[in-house]
């Protein structure tokens, strides 16, 4: 079975494991995380080191994760000191990141050991920003938000960065006919409150955004039969 899942932002990992047990998740199975798993929540840092031991679980990046790459220049001592000494356009990043919720991933990461987070910063490098996979006859793309100006006929790789990790559609927006987009970054009650904690699915696209982020529970998807499973 394929599942999916986003935008944990450090929601409790025990809950987070209880969350694969409730489906049965095993070794035959398989997840993609659509992105942010770190900040405004708990410690997404313990999240991501979990997630990096996990053989069948991979994590799509973010745009959380990406901010955290674009301060790369913290890690290799994080302290207060280093942050007061930051350049104009280095800090103007940093303070991106903590105005986006970054604190709780900072604090983190102050009590992270160095030969780790050159690690976590190596699995996050590694982490595509979209996959395409075929499951039961299906097709669908996975990525952090969506695809960002949209064209039919407009190849993956002609779209930048910031396309797939910083799109909000329209509720009246439509992707590929063929194909369908599953994603993140936008919780769903932002569409209205009659999709609180829920995913949105349209004819094109699927929103597995449920808020975690916004105090409710993540979701995830299983792609072959398109059931959707709340905790």
């Amino acid at each position: 079975m394929i599942y999916v899942t986003s935008d944990l932002h450090g929601y409790p990992l025990e809950k987070i494991k209880e969350m694969f047990g409730k489906v049965g998740f095993s070794d035959g199975d398989f997840c993609f995380v659509l992105g942010d798993v770190i900040d405004r929540g708990e410690d997404g840092i313990k999240i991501i080191k979990w997630l990096m031991s996990q053989p069948n679980i991979e994590l799509i990046l973010g745009n959380h994760e990406a901010m955290m790459l674009s301060c790369e220049f913290l890690f290799d001592e994080i302290t207060e000191e280093s942050i007061s000494k930051l350049t104009d356009s280095k800090l103007d990043l940093y303070l991106n990141w903590e105005q986006n919720g970054a604190r709780p991933t900072i604090n983190a990461l102050y009590s992270t050991r160095p030969n780790e987070i050159k690690y976590i910063l190596e699995y996050l490098h590694e982490a595509p920003l979209y996959k395409t996979v075929s499951v039961g006859g299906k097709d669908f793309l996975l990525s952090h938000s969506g695809l960002k100006n949209f064209e039919k006929n407009k190849k993956l790789s002609e779209y930048s960065d910031d396309d797939f990790l910083w799109n909000r559609p329209k509720i009246d927006d439509r992707y590929f006919d063929d194909v369908t987009t599953v994603f993140g970054h936008t919780p769903t009650i932002i569409y209205g409150e009659m999709y609180k904690g829920k995913a949105i699915v349209t004819d094109t696209w699927i929103d597995v955004d449920a808020g975690a982020a916004c105090g409710f529970s993540p979701m995830l998807l299983r792609l072959d039969d398109l059931k959707e499973f709340y905790f």
